[in-house]
Formats: structure tokens, sequence, C-alpha cells
């Protein structure tokens, strides 16, 4: 079931593809209403949006055919607060390295990805990050994770691993090349909650 609080605001989670539920689950942990994204009908009612992991260049095809992507562009222009995670990362990015040549991102953070940059499903691991903001380490799973290869002097980077930066803020827009949704550990759906200033319902 898709819950929606009656009073307010309402964040969004964009449900074309990936663990968009482990997302709802976490936000109803730190308090605020969760709305599945799939049409622009369902993003006019929230307030904020989050962006999970998956397969971007699917994501990124399903954003055009959905009718999403042009209407995202223009909240995110307003100043939509979002958080993206791996292939959220990578759509929310600058510029992609090895994306396929119609792939599409929103551009809204100054890094530069590379898709699979730590390798395939196989490659997969876990490791313990120390998070600006965040007094015990977070427990990130990383999975087919994109790396970041050059992030822009107006990018805070919030936690990096073996110097390279895999959680970021720039405004409103966060980005993660890890899996925050795959623990039981909210603070970081805690930590954009509270940086996009978004009121428990």
């Amino acid at each position: 079931m898709d819950p929606v609080a009656k009073v307010g605001p309402v964040v969004g989670v964009l449900a074309l593809q990936g663990a968009f539920a482990a997302h709802e689950r976490a936000l109803a942990e730190v308090g605020v209403a969760t709305r599945q994204v799939r049409t622009p009908a369902d993003l006019a009612q929230v307030s904020a949006l989050v962006m999970p992991g998956g397969e971007s260049t699917t994501m990124s095809r399903l954003l055009h055919t959905s009718g999403l992507f042009d209407d995202v562009t223009a909240r995110l222009a307003d100043g939509l607060p979002v958080f993206g995670t791996c292939a959220g990362m990578i759509l929310l990015a600058a510029d992609i390295v090895d994306g396929r040549a119609d792939q599409q991102s929103f551009g809204v953070i100054d890094i530069t990805v590379r898709r699979n940059g730590y390798g395939r499903q196989i490659d997969s691991f876990e490791t313990d990050l120390a998070v600006d903001g965040c007094s015990a380490p977070f427990h990130a799973v990383f999975i087919r994770a994109p790396k970041v290869e050059v992030a822009g002097p107006a990018v805070h980077v919030l936690a990096s691993h073996e110097g390279v930066p895999v959680l970021a803020r720039q405004g409103n827009v966060m980005v993660a090349s890890f899996h925050p949704e795959l623990t039981h550990d909210a603070r970081l759906h805690q930590m954009f909650v509270d940086h996009s200033q978004i009121r428990s319902a």
C-alpha cells in the first residue's frame, strides 16, 4: 500500500525500478510520509524526492516513457530536495563516464561518475564509513556502485572510501554511491530530511 499522510509534507520515492520499498521503510522510521512516484501527477504531490538504486540506463528510459523526465527537471530547477542512491546518483550527476549515448542525467550536482566504477555484482562489498555529522560509523553496502571521479568545488563531501567521495551534497541535492536503504540504519535518511527542512507529518 502507498502510505500517504493526510497532513504535512510528503517525500516521494521514485518507483519505476529498484529498491524503492526499502527507502519508504527508512523514511517511515524517521517519521515522514511517503508516496510512490510513477507519474507527473504523483510528483506534483511531493515536497522532496528519493531516487533509488537500480539500472541507471533503464531508469533514464523509464523516466522518459512515464513522462516524468521533464517534470522532474523542472522541479529540480525550482529547488526540489532530492536524495539519489547508486543509480540515483548517476541520474543526478553532471557527467557520466561510460554511459550509453542516449542516457540523460539531470546534472544537478557537480560530480563526474563512472557507472559500475567499483566493479560488477561479484565485486560488491560492505564497509564502515566515517560520515560528517554522524558520531558513529555508517555501515555501507556497495552493489555495482558508481565511482565519483571528479567532485566540483561546490560539492560538500560527507564521506569517502579510500579517498574517493561516496556521500556528497550540493545545495538540496544529496547523493550516495552505496545503498543506505539496505541497512537498518536510517541516519542518512534523517540527515536528508533535516537538511531539506522536511517536517514530520
